[in-house]
């Protein structure tokens, strides 16, 4: 073999091995990681008379499988992210509210990070979250008051969740106070409950960890629809770990027993570690939790999906 086939063969072979590597690498980043990585569910625990969590009768499913719990922990409010995100199209007597809104802000646990945001056109409109309880009592309004300005509250809410403005790790939670109703899915009727984007804000929100709870209020223009919107609302809140307050077509005299039923979860909480693995494309399917307690007296309200590698 001539010296210039030899060097055409072993020239041959490095490019070989080179673009197998590439190959291998392009392959490992799209695999995801392997084995159990740390994970953290937000859970809020109602009992009666008071009773104090028992972490030791906690019980863990995961798709369906016994999984060990690493440690529980109660919620610090110094950690805590609470997002109020309120619908621009709002009727114009929501103004009534602010007064009591702005007294569940000052009574929030010192150190709580707090924000206010307005959904219109899918999106937030927010100065980010902050501390300084005047301040933030400072950026409530009234609303815009046009029916259909927020777009959807749903694509609002996966905008948001996606690209949480805070910049450190805690404990999330969002308050939507909004008509609940998806204008994007056709009619909202009661044979119409099946949504995409009310599927998809939800997972979204499971992904980030978030507890949506929610405030039915209505929209200016918008008639019917109450039931389509409370049905979405509390779909969203019992998958991500949240409540919708309250049921009704008529707005709520008072936010007031709503705000303190809010106050009391967001004390009331605990996140919950554990270990998960993740699984699908890149990681990045969801994966089902369960979390019970064999203490009387005592209710778990918990996502039903976590994303695993995410922690609070």
């Amino acid at each position: 073999m001539s010296g210039r086939m030899m060097v055409r063969g072993v020239v041959g072979v490095a490019v070989m091995m080179t673009s197998l590597s590439v190959a291998s690498l392009a392959g490992a980043q799209q695999l995801p990681n392997e084995g159990p990585v740390p994970t953290t569910a937000l859970i809020t625990v109602n009992s009666k008379n008071d009773v104090q969590l028992d972490p030791s009768q906690l019980k863990l499913k995961l798709n369906r499988r016994d999984s060990p719990i690493t440690a529980v922990t109660p919620l610090n409010p110094q950690r805590a992210q609470v997002a109020i995100l309120i619908d621009e199209g709002l009727r114009s007597n929501f103004s009534l509210q602010l007064d009591e809104i702005k007294q569940f802000i000052n009574e929030l646990p010192p150190g709580t990070h707090a924000l206010i945001g307005y959904m219109q056109n899918g999106t937030v409109r927010t100065q980010g979250f902050t501390d300084n309880k005047e301040a933030l009592a400072g950026q409530l309004r009234v609303t815009m008051s046009i029916g259909g300005v927020d777009a959807s509250p749903y694509f609002s809410l996966s905008e948001f969740v996606k690209n949480w403005p805070a910049r450190v790790a805690g404990p999330r939670v969002v308050l939507m106070v909004t008509n609940g109703i998806d204008p994007y899915n056709g009619r909202p009727s009661v044979m119409n409950q099946d949504s995409p984007y009310v599927q998809t804000a939800q997972e979204d929100a499971e992904r980030a960890g978030v507890a949506v709870y929610s405030i039915y209020y209505p929209q200016t223009g918008m008639r019917g629809g109450s039931f389509s919107g409370q049905s979405y609302l509390s779909q969203i809140a019992e998958a991500t770990g949240g409540t919708l307050f309250n049921m009704g077509s008529i707005p709520p005299v008072s936010f007031k027993p709503y705000l303190e039923q809010f106050r009391k979860a967001i004390l009331e909480s605990y996140t919950v570690s554990f270990m998960a693995t993740p699984m699908g494309k890149r990681g990045s399917d969801l994966t089902q939790i369960k979390l019970t307690t064999s203490q009387p007296g005592v209710k778990i309200i918990a996502p039903q999906n976590v994303q695993p590698g995410v922690s609070q």
